[in-house]
């Protein structure tokens, strides 16, 4: 059985978890979960770093001890994550007695081959970062990442002497171009190689702080930070001898933001190399999130907590918005007009329309439950390759953190169910009683919503269980087998009920909106309802309007008319055709079985040669122009009040 382990950086505890933590996290999340329907042994480690000057100095500004002001902040990161859909299999924390104790071995380990010196040592020092700085790589006297004059400090110290294994490091990442991805950080790093690397001071003196891993040779020093955080990724394995390291460690892949490339790429490289330990597959950096284009930061106010944001737009929503608008190694831009956007686009416009939509004619031409599949035509043929090119990058994709792109291929193959659909047209199937191509084509997009829906398990694990829910599955990630959904097409049961209907994703709004009742049939027809300027009308005005429901059956565009479509309504058994200035906004794929809001009692207007009878309701807002809908799937006719 093959094996993936996947860590995420260990979360310094001087603050609280932020939307920085939240992505690292729910991104580790998602490739550990496509790993594990892979049918893969996964191993996912993060936890806290609990050492060093920051923690003394924020738990005295917090009136506590250390000990118990860490206790606090690593719990709050702890309860976090199964709160944002986080599964992991292990939480280290840098106080825990097995991490104490493996870091002194390692010392010991790296100490007793002669790779640790003792030796005088001046240079500036920022408390912020808790390193030394040589003059060159300050910015005009300042710490590069803090802006603030660092402290000189000459004191005794033991080293580490990295630069003893600089020529071997640059080799092994030039031979090596996997091992640090994306490409513009492992250039990044041979750049820094090129210069003379220095050794590196991995102690403290206890004179100036004592709140940290003594040293097993020199009670009188504790351990640098960054040297004692970086072994957790073998302590929590049980380093040396447990079974955990000698399984896991040859696929560990360490997930890290692009602030903290050079102690993963340099320092933890080197030590491994110095204590006799492999070194680990591969590092993968993304870039920071902005806010307005700037970096997150408590002093501009504009740290997102995202916990606020899973309460105000539900967790599936929160966590695709993370994986889907960051590509990965850059960096993106959080606002919660882009999350509704997205959200109303790709979830509640492509994902759950197709849901619905499908899920209805289940129950309307097929007694709700999945039809048996006939001979398949070159159009289930197409679907079919369709979707197993689109998994098949996804699983690329995924595995190496590009999730953007893999989520992409995916909306690639659930926007073809959508035209499958549009193109097969199961309503006028049924309507001229072609009952065993209507079976075939239903039974295809219910294994295709399968399929998609088991994808987006590592996305989104709730909605899919939902999902394959509604469509009478079930899921056991570990019994799972995305393999053989992308080498085979696994079509339902015959006979699988399935639901009435799925309102997983209904529309967000992140302000409110402007309504209007603005088409082709109010605006060019001139027969706009209501009255533009605000001015009252009378009740009795308003109870005249006869708004329904229509379910949109086709689309198309009106010809030598750029802003109308031609559409076929169904109100209940009343098929009505309307003309609608909808051409410019949206697609007549995607309104193919969308749900509507329509004037119905309106005279009857001739448009280009067209008669419309009817008019359908939209909103105005920046975005543009929207549909007015239903929240959930209603039947056909059915009268708003």
């Amino acid at each position: 059985m093959q094996t993936f382990y996947v860590t995420t950086p260990i979360y310094y505890v001087n603050a609280q978890p932020h939307l920085g933590h939240a992505y690292t996290t729910i991104l580790a999340d998602s490739v550990n979960r496509v790993h594990r329907i892979l049918g893969e042994r996964t191993f996912f480690l993060t936890g806290t770093d609990e050492h060093g000057d920051k923690i003394v100095q924020a738990a005295e500004e917090n009136g506590q001890a250390p000990q118990e002001y860490v206790d606090a902040v690593s719990r709050q990161f702890r309860d976090l994550w199964p709160r944002l859909g986080v599964e992991t299999d292990d939480f280290v924390r840098t106080t825990e007695a097995y991490h104490i104790r493996t870091v002194q071995a390692f010392l010991q380990t790296v100490y007793d081959n002669g790779d640790i010196y003792y030796g005088e040592y001046g240079g500036y020092y920022c408390f912020g970062c808790e390193c030394f700085y040589t003059e060159k790589e300050l910015e005009e006297g300042l710490c590069p990442d803090h802006q603030k004059a660092p402290t000189y400090i000459r004191e005794s110290n033991y080293f580490f002497r990295m630069s003893k294994y600089q020529d071997w490091l640059k080799e092994y990442i030039e031979q090596h171009p996997d091992f640090i991805q994306p490409d513009q950080y492992r250039r990044e790093i041979l750049s820094m190689l090129r210069e003379p690397l220095d050794d590196l001071c991995i102690s403290r003196p206890k004179t100036r702080l004592t709140w940290g891993i003594e040293l097993p040779f020199d009670a009188d020093y504790v351990t640098y930070v960054w040297f004692d955080a970086l072994i957790n990724y073998v302590s929590a394995l049980g380093w040396p001898d447990g079974q955990r390291f000698k399984l896991f460690w040859p696929e560990a892949r360490h997930l890290v933001a692009k602030d903290i490339i050079k102690p993963h790429a340099i320092f933890w490289p080197t030590m491994l190399k110095a204590a006799g330990i492999q070194p680990y597959r591969g590092l993968r950096v993304h870039g920071y999130w902005t806010v307005e284009e700037a970096k997150m930061s408590k002093s501009l106010g504009n740290v997102v907590e995202p916990l606020a944001m899973r309460e105000k737009y539900g967790l599936d929503a929160f966590r695709y918005f993370l994986l889907r608008e960051m590509q990965f190694g850059h960096d993106g831009s959080f606002s919660e007009e882009a999350l509704v956007a997205r959200f109303n686009a790709d979830l509640a416009n492509d994902l759950g329309n197709l849901f619905n939509r499908s899920l209805s004619m289940l129950h309307k031409y097929c007694g709700g439950t999945v039809p048996e599949e006939g001979q398949p035509a070159s159009q289930e043929l197409e679907l079919r390759q369709a979707g197993q090119k689109a998994l098949r990058s996804y699983v690329e994709d995924f595995s190496e953190f590009r999730v953007s792109r893999g989520l992409q291929s995916l909306w690639d193959f659930i926007r073809s169910l959508n035209k499958y659909i549009d193109t097969t047209a199961p309503w006028s199937l049924n309507k001229h009683g072609q009952t065993e191509r209507l079976k075939t084509v239903m039974a295809t997009v219910a294994a295709g919503l399968r399929k998609a829906a088991l994808a987006l398990w590592p996305v989104m694990p709730e909605a899919s269980e939902n999902m394959l829910e509604q469509l009478g599955q079930s899921l056991v990630p570990e019994q799972a087998d995305l393999r053989g959904e992308i080498s085979q097409w696994r079509p339902i049961p015959p006979g699988t009920p399935v639901a009435k209907r799925s309102n997983l994703f209904p529309r967000r709004e992140v302000s409110q909106s402007k309504a209007s009742a603005g088409t082709a049939q109010g605006r060019d027809a001139g027969q706009a309802v209501g009255q533009e300027n605000g001015e009252p009308v009378d009740f009795s005005d308003f109870q005249r309007l006869d708004l329904r429901v229509g379910t949109v059956l086709s689309a198309s565009k009106v010809p030598k008319a750029d802003k109308l479509l031609l559409l076929e309504v169904d109100l209940g058994g009343d098929t009505r055709q309307i003309v609608a200035g909808l051409a410019e906004h949206f697609d007549p794929e995607w309104l193919a079985g969308r749900q509507v809001v329509i004037v119905a009692n309106l005279k009857p207007r001739k448009i280009k040669g067209y008669t419309s009878h009817g008019m359908l309701l939209a909103v105005h807002d920046q975005g543009g122009l929207q549909l007015i809908e239903p929240a959930g799937a209603v039947q056909p006719g059915s009268k708003i009040s």
